[in-house]
């Protein structure tokens, strides 16, 4: 019993250290080949960085105003060498994260490698340099920066590691890294090319098709090659997109302007044709000579025959074919292949099946105006979908023409229009004659006004949360109307780095913690701190789920002084303002630095997000046991509490 007890106070123990523990899941160690350059010679420093299982350390080769913490290493000039080109970052994963970063970024696991050229100048140098790095984990919510110097005497031998031994966190061997799910995104495909069977473009060819084979010796065969043969010729396309635009591109075409101008254009073009204005048509020389060719008969004649309906569908198919190609082009190399395949069996499998068992025949609807349907129903979404892309480009150039409420505005518009065509009120230039509308025309009908509903609010401040990774952030809107009840307290108009740092969900507050203690004592607060980075995606979701609770945030407005201690900030202080860490003995000359080495002195913890309760009136002690990333929020209320309630109680 004795045991039992001792056990569960150890457990308890090791549970409460783990919030203000230091936490080191990436190692660092580095070589120089050749190990003794001569002066004029070219080297590398290959860096290796061994990764904690669970955790994943961003790469250095993706666009840093994305958001995460780009990898990067600096040199001291003057001793003897000089710098040859950029970081060079090995077979790092990618992915594409719509719902915080609105990119692609790239990323290691279990292990990384990174590549440094350099260049000798001179018989007697020495490589001083500093690697700065972030590692995350999505269960856990915690992001850990990793920096350190490193030193390379002109022996060519690497000097001993600085990193201290690591520390774990209990959690630590407990997350998963982040993987773009190809599996879903495979589904995605194979629904648009299922909806693609629908269109007024490909349903009517099936009967024609089925007919086909089903007269010919070995028609069973024939078709299940037929069929293969789509897949190869989709799959072909994704595999010269996955050749042509692997991981380094994606990112350009997540974030640049011209691509996303581009796409937006092509889905506005796409939109419109299905609309009825055009039709998207190939050449008729190359589909007449495709043609031409499938009369030849054998595995050539199928192949031809396979080709001609890509060709001929391509009018309906290809916005939905290109809306998969656009969006697989901004993932990993093996998205495009993956899209196109999930499109393609789709596609394909029905025209099989049919030929295999014509008799399924009888029991597929009729050809009629409900084709026309699907495709105007397609035109408005890729209209809607266009505007995406405009947003990207529009917050990444910081143009402010697609601000929040412009761009609801847009889709609300859009969405109405769908739902008034749905239920018969307007119509279009190929639509037949109006009758009755069928119960699922007026189900989808029905979604599409509730999906206006729910956008309305968002019109005047209201989060849509359901819709977060795909309009613009709210501080991009201008009226957010009143989100609670709470009356913000007074604060400078001017507090230190607003000029570039900002609260989320209209917070005045400060980022110095200097300043926000003396404004804490003039107004007799505590002190809420949050230690967060412009990198650490769960110190966004804990502002965007728990934060704009009405509960939390009332307490944060009225109850507390808020202080945002941002430590993977760049922003390089005046020198005056310069120290020597107590921690590790290095010169701290950014706000970031400075941050994360208060952050370690004084908390013994060096992940975010991380959240203190101070009384100001006392030494830095916590009031209340630190919390890091917990999504529940009745959790983070009764955190708020008590740090009120001890303020209050003077303890």
């Amino acid at each position: 019993m004795k045991f039992r007890l001792f056990l569960l106070f150890a457990l308890l123990g090791a549970s409460f250290l783990s919030f203000s523990q230091k936490i080191t899941p990436a190692t660092w160690s580095w070589t120089l080949e050749p190990a003794s350059p001569t002066v004029g010679q070219s080297a590398e420093i290959i860096f290796k960085v061994k990764i904690d299982k669970g955790w994943y350390l961003y790469s250095s080769d993706f666009d840093k105003e994305l958001g995460p913490v780009v990898t990067t290493i600096k040199i001291k000039e003057g001793l003897g060498v000089q710098v040859d080109g950029p970081l060079k970052a090995i077979n790092p994963h990618s992915k594409e994260d719509k719902e915080i970063w609105n990119g692609t970024y790239t990323y290691f696991t279990e292990q990384a490698e990174f590549r440094q050229s350099i260049k000798i100048t001179s018989a007697t140098w020495k490589i001083d340099g500093t690697y700065d790095a972030q590692t995350c984990s999505n269960e856990s919510g915690l992001c850990v920066p990793i920096k350190g110097p490193f030193v390379i005497q002109a022996a060519g031998t690497a000097s001993s590691q600085v990193e201290e031994p690591k520390k774990k966190n209990l959690e630590a061997s407990l997350i998963a890294p982040p993987q773009e799910s190809l599996w879903s995104f495979f589904w995605i495909a194979m629904g648009a090319g299922l909806i693609a069977l629908l269109t007024p473009c490909v349903y009517p060819l099936i009967p024609m098709t089925v007919s086909f084979f089903t007269k010919q010796k070995g028609g069973k065969k024939l078709a299940f090659l037929y069929g293969a043969f789509i897949v190869l010729i989709y799959v072909f396309f994704g595999t010269l997109l996955a050749f042509f635009a692997g991981a380094s591109f994606a990112n350009f075409l997540s974030t640049h302007w011209i691509p996303n101008l581009l796409f937006f254009a092509i889905f506005i073009v796409f939109g419109i044709s299905f609309l009825g204005a055009f039709e998207i048509v190939l050449p008729s020389n190359l589909v007449n000579s495709v043609d031409a060719k499938s009369d030849k008969g054998g595995l050539i004649g199928v192949f031809f025959m396979a080709f001609t309906l890509v060709l001929v569908s391509f009018s309906c198919t290809g916005p939905l074919a290109g809306s998969i190609l656009i969006a697989a082009s901004q993932g990993a190399f093996i998205k495009p292949i993956i899209g196109m395949l999930g499109f393609s069996l789709a596609f394909a499998i029905p025209f099989t099946l049919f030929a295999i068992f014509p008799g399924f025949m009888q029991k597929l609807p009729k050809s009629g105006n409900w084709m026309n349907e699907v495709k105007v129903v397609l035109g408005f979404l890729e209209i809607a979908l266009a505007f995406k892309f405009l947003s990207v480009a529009d917050q990444v150039y910081h143009w402010h023409l697609l601000d929040r409420e412009i761009f609801l505005a847009i889709w609300i518009a859009i969405f109405t229009s769908l739902t008034l065509y749905l239920f018969g009120k307007i119509s279009l230039p190929h639509d037949g004659p109006s009758g009755k509308l069928s119960i699922p025309r007026t189900l989808f009908a029905t979604a599409m006004l509730a999906f206006v509903l729910y956008l309305i609010p968002g019109m005047f401040g209201a989060p849509l949360k359901g819709l977060s990774g795909w309009l613009p952030p709210m501080s991009s809107q201008d009226f957010k109307g009143n989100t609670s009840n709470a009356t913000t307290s007074e604060a400078p108009n001017k507090a230190k780095y607003s000029e570039f740092l900002t609260l989320p969900l209209g917070l005045q507050g400060f980022f110095d913690f200097q300043e926000a203690k003396a404004y804490a004592l003039k107004v007799g607060k505590p002190l809420f701190i949050d230690f967060t980075g412009h990198g650490c995606v769960n110190c966004r979701k804990m502002e965007e789920y728990v934060w704009s609770d009405p509960r939390v945030l009332t307490k944060l407005k009225n109850d507390y002084v808020v202080v945002a201690l941002y430590c993977d900030d760049k922003t390089e202080l005046p020198e005056s303002a310069w120290y020597t860490s107590k921690v590790d003995g290095q010169m701290k000359q950014s706000l970031g630095d400075q941050n994360l080495d208060f952050q370690i002195a004084q908390f013994n913890s060096n992940a975010q997000p991380h959240y203190i309760l101070l009384d100001p009136r006392k030494d830095v002690s916590p009031m209340v046991e630190p919390v890091s990333f917990d999504a529940n929020i009745d959790h983070f209320v009764d955190f708020l509490s008590k740090g009120s309630a001890v303020y209050k109680s003077g303890n």
